[in-house]
């Protein structure tokens, strides 16, 4: 419950200093949120808030790369804003060094060796990086060239 309230708190303070496009961003981040809550009908936990929030991230980013090929750079570049300020909610990404301890851990731990087994090598890295920003493009690049 600490991210709705530092997003309330937040919010207060945009509208104070009338910054139209960070209040615009908060109050998006913020009503994706209490829909989630409203949803499930309980309160929501970090790993929830956490997964709305990379939902969220993700939506931005592929708008962003869809108007940079639609030649819309003003929408990329206001959805890029928006990225960064919910980047500032969201806990630090692993390192590449991280990633790739996780990965190997993962592939150690499933036993797997061949692309087919990929699916389970991802879930126990992501199992191992909860708690970080994990971009799961990323992940799954490097699961996949690990495993060729």
């Amino acid at each position: 419950m600490a991210l709705l309230d530092r997003l309330q708190k937040d919010l207060v303070d945009a509208m104070k200093a009338k910054d139209e496009s960070r209040l615009g961003a908060l109050r998006m981040f913020k009503s994706a949120l209490k829909k989630q809550e409203v949803d499930s009908m309980k309160p929501l936990d970090e790993a929830t808030e956490l997964q709305v929030m990379n939902t969220l991230l993700k939506q931005r980013r592929e708008a962003a790369d869809l108007f940079r090929k639609g030649g819309r750079e003003e929408l990329a570049a206001k959805e890029e804003a928006e990225m960064v300020i919910l980047e500032s909610y969201l806990p630090a990404a692993p390192s590449d060094a991280e990633l790739d301890e996780a990965v190997g851990a993962a592939i150690a731990e499933t036993g797997a060796t061949s692309a087919k087994q990929m699916g389970a090598v991802m879930k126990a890295a992501q199992a191992r990086l909860t708690g970080k920003r994990v971009d799961g493009r990323a992940l799954s690049e490097l699961v996949k060239s690990r495993l060729s």
